[in-house]
């Protein structure tokens, strides 16, 4: 079965390129750096959007200098006009929503709703924690050595400057997201964006200083992976990382070896378990919506669908009904449901999955191949079935518009196969039934949604959001989520009694009664 995905006309909506040259022109002079330009092309047709000049390891070395001497001021502001500033940024993002999700398209190829979420989400995390930062941020008392005597309070120190290295297929939310909440607790931040997607961050870095942010708080530095990244990680004081596993693992190991603190969301190979009680047309529509999302490029997003074999030729149906009606292109309009791939690279890969799945087995529903008519990195919605455990497809990430759907007998089979991976980002369940959250827990992933794919956990902007396993450390969101940039500080001011024996005291006499004050203590708390 070929999938019946339809093309729309193209849209009479303005591009960024189309006219719009200057704009990429002016976002440009705001990256740091002196180095060779990097020229920008627009994935979905290949358009040149504008260059960006390069910084060197050494110009990365300054701007963390020049980042670390604005920081100082910063930190003296109050948190309340720290969180104005970010506020007025949370306003600004949907003053100026068209532009942004204009630059967003033509960075990625994403589709305009794909592109909305990406404001959204930096708006409503912006205004999250501009009223969230100031009280997590207080001073609090905490109980002392011994009540009374001691008097003892916990205070938040800003880290210094953190680092926030982001992907590309983010570019806009996750430099906003990952710097607010640093700027908040009182950092600097120095972010280096993919250099595939430098402009949604230059974007970011310039309404923040049009909210009023101070010139050296914020920066911007672009340059290849294996340059500027390692580049930051060694001058900065912590480090915000999203990306592979596999890269993870070695920032995790050079902030490991400077001793300074690291966050990182990593991969998945996240499963959608459909129970036999599932409400089976929403699991179907909601199935397709999350794995199809922002063309698959998405590490939240659902890889691996189990369905019970109860419902499993109800649901498949009805999910390739869903996946034939999607609407894929390319262009700045509103009638797009998926968009292009961002790279020759990713295509290459997506590709080289479904082949390799095929010649193991594999049957193809849907899709299958690139779709070279709409632009270069075009990947059709792709479902398979019967693909084997030996395939590429079935354990790697995928990272591309394309799903596998396996069979299971039972909620046990199910979230046990669910489980078996070494990934742990998020998970999906859908079933009717009242225990869904109880089932959900049985997940091995930072985040589960019931009846969801992965909106409502990650829209749930006071709980924490992280991975599990290979999938990361450290956490986005909640109050760790801004508390992970600050340094916990204990201050105890100790009043009458110290802690030893009194003049002319005997130590024996001393410990006796220190033994005794300690089984008291022991009932309260």
């Amino acid at each position: 079965m070929t999938s019946r995905t339809t093309t729309p006309a193209p849209s009479a909506h303005p591009s960024p390129s189309a006219g719009g040259a200057p704009a990429f022109a002016g976002l440009a002079a705001l990256a740091t750096g002196t180095g060779p330009a990097l020229q920008v092309t627009a994935p979905a047709d290949g358009r040149p959007l504008g260059a960006v000049r390069q910084a060197s390891g050494a110009e990365i070395d300054v701007a963390v200098a020049r980042a670390r001497a604005a920081q100082k001021a910063w930190a003296r502001t109050p948190a309340k006009a720290r969180a104005a500033v970010v506020r007025r940024f949370a306003s600004l993002v949907l003053d100026r929503r068209d532009e942004i999700l204009d630059v967003i398209e033509a960075e990625t190829g994403k589709a305009r709703l794909a592109a909305l979420e990406e404001a959204m989400d930096a708006s409503r995390t912006a205004a999250y924690y501009a009223h969230t930062a100031p009280g997590l941020l207080r001073p609090r008392r905490r109980g002392g050595a011994f009540p009374v005597l001691t008097q003892t309070t916990e205070r938040r120190h800003p880290k210094g400057v953190v680092g926030v290295i982001t992907p590309w297929n983010y570019p806009f939310t996750l430099p906003a997201s990952d710097s607010v909440p640093a700027l908040l607790a009182g950092n600097a931040v120095v972010i280096k964006p993919d250099e595939k997607t430098p402009f949604s961050a230059l974007l970011a870095l310039s309404l923040l200083r049009e909210a009023g942010l101070p010139e050296g708080v914020a920066q911007v530095v672009v340059g290849a992976r294996d340059e500027a990244g390692p580049a930051l990680v060694e001058a900065a004081d912590y480090i915000m990382f999203t990306g592979s596993s596999a890269t993870g693992r070695k920032v995790a190991a050079r902030c490991g070896e400077r001793l300074i603190g690291f966050s990182a969301e990593l991969g998945g190979k996240n499963p959608l378990i459909v129970l036999a009680d599932a409400d089976v047309p929403a699991a179907a529509a909601g199935a397709a919506r999350a794995c199809f999302a922002n063309a698959g490029q998405l590490c939240i997003g659902p890889e691996r669908i189990y369905v019970h074999e109860a419902v499993r030729a109800r649901f498949t149906e009805a999910f390739l009904g869903e996946v034939g009606r999607m609407r894929v292109a390319g262009g700045a309009g509103w009638d797009a449901e998926m968009g292009s791939l961002i790279s020759d690279a990713q295509l290459a890969k997506v590709r080289a999955h479904v082949e390799d799945a095929v010649a193991q087995g594999a049957r193809i529903l849907a899709g299958g191949g690139p779709r070279p008519e709409l632009g270069p990195y075009f990947f059709a919605p792709t479902v398979l079935a019967d693909v084997p455990e030996t395939a590429a497809l079935c354990r790697e990430e995928t990272f591309g518009p394309v799903v596998a759907i396996y069979p299971v007998a039972s909620e046990e089979e199910a979230i046990a196969r669910a489980n078996n991976s070494e990934l742990g980002l998020n998970a999906s369940l859908w079933t009717r039934a009242a225990r869904g959250a109880e089932l959900g827990a049985r997940l091995e992933a930072g985040t589960v949604n019931v009846n969801e794919g992965y909106a409502a956990s990650w829209g749930s902007l006071s709980a924490p959001m992280g991975g599990w396993k290979a999938s990361g450390v450290g956490r986005r969101h909640g109050a760790e989520g801004l508390l992970k940039y600050t340094e916990a500080q204990t201050v105890s001011v100790q009043r009458l009694l110290r802690f030893a024996p009194l003049p002319g005291m005997a130590n024996e006499r001393y410990a006796d009664l220190l033994t005794g004050a300690v089984r008291v203590l022991n009932r309260f708390r």
